[in-house]
């Protein structure tokens, strides 16, 4: 997605600078055209040669040097976007001022593309009000930034203030700015979070999906250019995207009746919820005494969303399921996929570390109806809702 794009890259005086070496080069590979401007001081930190090297491209510190003149409206006008990573306490202070001191200031406050920063300090410098504030104001300008993340910092602490790595760097700006629309036009399905199966009016058999998959792929659709009806069980998760409208179900019969209805005009149906498979068969108006030494509740099977779709399913819809195991995983989410028809089985397993219910990553494997089988490493779920959405636009579009 970045072949062809032209990064112009801002790096200041900040020890995170070498981190700006391997943003080149990530940047060049994608196939991105990378201009570089470095503050007077970010040469303490890194070589102008190392990056005019990686760049292929003269890298621009001074307004005015011996060769020529910079021109940085020119500069800002030829970039995509502007990226200054990393995003110094005192470069942070003279963008929000308007200071213009150096070629990289000159140039942002002429910019006529997007601007986005990846900041990086220590952790109480990043903490301090008047960070928060700079901040602040700098967002309020239209620029995007970048979150910092947590771990050990140039002062030997341990806290908040790193910037972030390049490869969230580059996810960050192609999730803001260069998404390809490969699904524009198209309609999507998607269910997500547990279903609450009622045994009186305080109690309820449920589980612990937090719905964090389905917003994942909700999110990625939707960047893609889909139209994405999320039907949501009972989550403390919230979502406010555009082009995503959000249904909130409680049980497997409000699910299932809303995922029926919806199917019937959609081009995809996305089934990541964890759907109860019972039910309890009576619903008891009061609640329930604890009036003996045991309860029996007697329970029913509750309607099986994905195969009633599969059942309905008209040639051109992709149909998506998920299957969660714990023991012979592989044949049960092949039986799970010819036996429902679907095109896509989603096998994640409660076996492997930092997947399944409630964590930020998944591990995956992606079971197709032509027999092909796909694993994934663990990623964070938003890159594996990017990774199952591509398989989808691959169906698609065969």
């Amino acid at each position: 997605m970045f072949k062809g794009k032209k990064i112009l890259l801002g790096i200041t005086g900040s020890i995170a600078a070498y981190k700006s070496i391997l943003l080149v080069r990530q940047l060049v590979k994608a196939g991105a055209e990378v201009k570089v401007i470095m503050t007077p001081s970010a040469r303490d930190f890194v070589t102008p040669l190392t990056l005019s090297t990686l760049s292929k491209n003269p890298v621009l510190i001074d307004l005015f040097s011996e060769e020529a003149w910079a021109n940085h409206v020119m500069l800002g006008r030829w970039a995509d976007v502007m990226l200054v990573a990393p995003l110094s306490c005192n470069t942070l202070a003279k963008m929000v001022s308007g200071q213009c001191d150096n070629l990289l200031l000159a140039t942002y406050l002429s910019a006529t593309c997007p601007v986005v920063v990846a900041p990086a300090m220590d952790e109480d410098m990043w903490h301090h009000p008047s960070t928060a504030s700079n901040l602040e104001k700098l967002s309020s300008f239209g620029n995007k930034i970048i979150p910092v993340e947590k771990g050990e910092l140039a002062s030997g602490l341990y806290g908040d203030g790193r910037m972030a790595e390049p490869e969230s760097i580059m996810r960050f700006i192609q999730e803001q700015f260069f998404f390809e629309k490969d699904l524009l036009g198209k309609k999507v399905l998607v269910t997500a979070g547990p279903t609450y199966e009622p045994i009186d009016p305080v109690r309820f058999i449920g589980n612990h999906s937090s719905g964090k998959m389905g917003i994942a792929l909700s999110k990625e659709l939707a960047n893609r250019g889909a139209k994405v009806n999320l039907v949501m069980g009972p989550s403390a998760l919230s979502l406010s995207v555009p082009g995503v409208q959000l249904t909130k179900v409680q049980t497997a019969e409000e699910m299932y009746n809303a995922c029926i209805e919806e199917f019937k005009s959609s081009d995809v149906a996305i089934m990541s919820a964890a759907v109860a498979d019972y039910t309890p068969a009576m619903k008891v108006r009061e609640k329930i005494k604890k009036t003996g030494e045991s309860l029996t509740i007697e329970l029913v099977k509750t309607k099986d969303i994905l195969k009633s779709l599969g059942e309905q399913k008209k040639n051109g819809q992709i149909l998506v399921g998920f299957a969660l195991e714990t023991t012979n995983e592989k044949e049960y989410a092949q039986k799970k996929l010819h036996g429902k028809n679907a095109d896509l089985i989603v096998l994640n397993s409660l076996n492997d570390e930092g997947a399944g219910f409630g964590v930020d990553t998944n591990k995956i494997t992606i079971f197709e109806k032509n027999g092909d089988e796909l694993a994934y490493d663990r990623k964070p779920k938003q890159q594996v809702a990017k990774d199952i959405v591509d398989r989808i636009v691959n169906l698609l579009h065969a």
